[in-house]
């Protein structure tokens, strides 16, 4: 049996699972929280521990560090700048 990779299964995940992942990219081993999430959604088999959590392969971490670095995200030269100091005022 083929075991399942996030990016096989990215789609399929709910927008809170994907935020998670996303936001915790060096988390080598998903609290069983977010694996039972991911086990809801998924099509593959996942592969678990005794305590219900999953360990990422290096192709799950490099995967995930590529959706949080992802070119269509938006870039910081179209993030406006705005100066905390008033038009006038001195410091």
């Amino acid at each position: 049996m083929n075991e399942m990779t996030l990016k096989d299964e990215w789609d399929r995940l709910d927008s809170k699972t994907r935020t998670w992942l996303v936001d915790n990219p060096g988390c080598v081993i998903v609290p069983r929280t977010v694996t039972a999430r991911i086990k809801q959604y998924a099509a593959g088999h996942i592969e678990v521990d005794g305590h219900g959590q999953m360990m990422l392969s290096r192709e799950d971490l490099d995967f995930i560090h590529e959706k949080g670095t992802d070119v269509d995200a938006v870039q910081v030269s179209e993030v406006p700048f705005f100066d905390a100091t008033q038009p006038g005022s001195r410091e």
